[in-house]
């Protein structure tokens, strides 16, 4: 299993938190991109301060994220770096998962605009025919946003709101948390039991 996850500079920090460690307790390799707002983001949500340099983030992130001393199946790409393997459709890439999903970002890749690693990596995604995951966070919607999904529905990606259910009747956050990261796994067809599924 190979995964692009991209954190864009929406809100909603902790889904992606959520995703790495479940995509690391399946032993998966991670490729990650953090945009600069991400790391932002990350920092005032999470409270974990990430540096620029990608060498710099995989300590933190494998300590304060994943828990772990070291987690040598962990890739962290540049933002600029567009030479970097999985700019290229031949990178053997099984799924890319945008969380969350900034509206501009959602709208550039769209678009086909392809400026940074992660909206290259999605274009590929797309002209490779593989699993893309966009989960934006934001509300509410308006016309732009809901046209630019459409097309991106239409051209072969896959939304996955972080829109939480409350049929499994969560206790704490953490349950809505796991709801959501449940649904794009679902998507990943990677089995888990972070939430009781309907019966």
């Amino acid at each position: 299993m190979n995964y692009i996850v991209a954190i864009s500079g929406a809100s909603g920090a902790i889904y992606a938190q959520r995703l790495l460690q479940a995509l690391a307790q399946e032993g998966a390799r991670i490729q990650l991109i953090i945009s600069d707002t991400a790391r932002l983001v990350i920092k005032h949500e999470l409270g974990i301060e990430l540096a620029a340099d990608p060498t710099a983030q995989k300590a933190i992130i494998a300590e304060q994220i994943l828990g772990k001393s070291d987690y040598p199946h962990l890739h962290i790409h540049a933002i600029d770096n567009l030479a970097a393997s999985i700019a290229s459709g031949t990178a053997p890439i099984d799924a890319m998962i945008v969380l969350p999903c900034s509206m501009g970002t959602l709208s550039r890749i769209a678009h086909g605009i392809s400026g940074n690693l992660i909206e290259r990596s999605a274009d590929v995604a797309l002209k490779e025919k593989r699993p893309l995951i966009l989960a934006p966070r934001e509300t509410p919607l308006n016309t732009i946003h809901l046209r630019n999904m459409l097309e991106l529905s239409q051209a072969g990606a896959q939304i996955i709101p972080c829109m939480p259910a409350f049929y499994h009747c969560p206790k704490q956050i953490n349950d809505l948390i796991d709801f959501v990261v449940g649904k794009i796994l679902d998507a990943l067809k990677i089995d888990h039991q972070l939430f009781k599924r309907w019966e």
